[in-house]
């Protein structure tokens, strides 16, 4: 696999230095990518290098993931219109371990030519004293080559400490670490982290006349103008205790058809016939969502696994109507809520249900769900109320068989009344 033909195809390309290309056809090649640990967990937004990881590690080469347990204390000014708060040591460290943990799932470290390597570039900045570095790596790059940068001169009005205009010194100091230590030769990277990356390749060259190459991806922009990776409920984690594995298929699957097509290319591993095949399934039957479930299906899996997958799937068969009690008892509580997020609730006490709850009384008096009982009836009478997804008729008894995981029951009225009852 030629790992520039893969990601052009792919519309994975947005710039590179010249002679990339020449150069990864010479044999095996070593590429980093940063990844700071601003939260305990990455988001979607960073899958796109993850994805260029793979690819390259799938291509034969030697991928190195490094998260920024130095520059992170520093924080990246690229893209942002203001400083980041500076994080204390535990709640960094809590941060790098998410984001290795996360990391270890895609690249494979055990490969026997070509092995994933994860760094954590404090185990090189950590001995390094101010004076050593502004001496031995400051005096290479100028002030005015620095000042040029667009992560710099976007800051100028509403300014820019010392600490954030030192980040690119202290990137380009991670890719010269690598290059000299590592045999690293290519920075991978967001086409934001193109002046972070070529002050690598400037320092390289500077320092030892030493060849060094960059490669960026676009940044991914939705059809409709709004920012990929986010909701209402804010970023879409890769962790499922803030993104349930529900939510984060949810995502995909409501994705656009443009962007469903543009989505299947960056962030799966199906090849060009694959794709295109689907594209033509969807061109027939644009309703059916092919694009979209083989999108949602494929990323769920591999971030949170079949289980979480299954139990996603399941979910969202229940949001549409096409679900039995198995279905419900399937998912897990977090999953449920999410499906029914805003369903009125009440709580009643599992007495209740031990020695038998009249389906009347559960609709009407009990809970509130109906005005009153005599409405219950005239509801049960015309076939309107179900239990759990199921038709029940007057003479109906709840009993503790019912409780989804032993804790709840769904009641429904109609195809869109839905009614919660929570046992305590």
């Amino acid at each position: 696999m030629d790992f520039i033909e893969e990601m052009r195809w792919r519309g994975m390309i947005h710039d590179m230095t010249p002679g990339v290309e020449e150069h990864l056809k010479k044999g095996l090649a070593t590429a980093y990518i940063g990844f700071d640990p601003t939260a305990d967990s990455l988001h979607i937004g960073s899958l796109v290098q993850i994805m260029t990881l793979v690819h390259f590690q799938r291509a034969g080469h030697k991928p190195i993931a490094l998260v920024g347990g130095a520059t992170g204390m520093v924080g990246d000014p690229s893209g942002k219109s203001q400083e980041r708060n500076l994080l204390d040591k535990e709640s960094l460290q809590k941060n790098i371990d998410g984001v290795r943990a996360q990391l270890t799932q895609f690249l494979d470290f055990e490969a026997e030519k070509n092995p994933a390597q994860l760094l954590n570039n404090f185990d090189w900045f950590e001995g390094i004293s101010f004076l050593e570095f502004i001496r031995d790596i400051g005096k290479h790059i100028t002030v005015n080559y620095m000042m040029a940068k667009d992560s710099v001169k976007n800051r100028l009005e509403t300014g820019m400490s010392f600490t954030e205009f030192s980040y690119q010194l202290l990137q380009g100091y991670d890719f010269y670490y690598l290059n000299q230590h590592l045999n690293c030769s290519i920075q991978l990277g967001g086409s934001d982290q193109w002046g972070n990356i070529v002050t690598g390749t400037e320092l390289i060259r500077r320092k030892n006349g030493g060849d060094a190459f960059a490669i960026t991806t676009p940044l991914i922009k939705k059809a409709d103008g709004t920012k990929f990776g986010k909701t209402e409920g804010g970023n879409v984690w890769l962790d499922k205790n803030k993104t349930s594995p529900y939510k984060f298929y949810q995502y995909w699957l409501n994705a656009s058809d443009d962007d469903a097509a543009t989505y299947v290319r960056i962030f799966t591993l199906k090849n060009k016939e694959e794709i295109e095949e689907l594209e033509r399934e969807h061109q027939e039957a644009p309703h059916v969502r092919v694009l979209q479930k083989a999108l949602a299906e494929d990323i769920t899996n591999r971030v949170h696994g079949q289980e979480a997958l299954n139990g996603a799937i399941a979910a969202s068969n229940i949001l549409f109507g096409k679900s039995t009690f198995s279905d419900l008892q399937q998912l897990s509580e977090e999953d449920f809520f999410a499906v029914f997020e805003g369903v009125p609730t009440s709580m009643l006490p599992i007495s209740e249900f031990k020695k038998g709850l009249s389906i009347v009384d559960a609709l009407g008096n009990g809970t509130g769900f109906l005005a009153s009982n005599g409405e219950a009836r005239r509801e049960l009478k015309a076939n309107a109320v179900s239990v759990n997804k199921e038709k029940v008729g007057e003479d109906f008894i709840l009993n503790m068989d019912h409780l989804i995981n032993g804790k709840y029951i769904l009641l429904g009225k109609g195809k869109k009344n839905n009614y919660i009852i929570v046992a305590e």
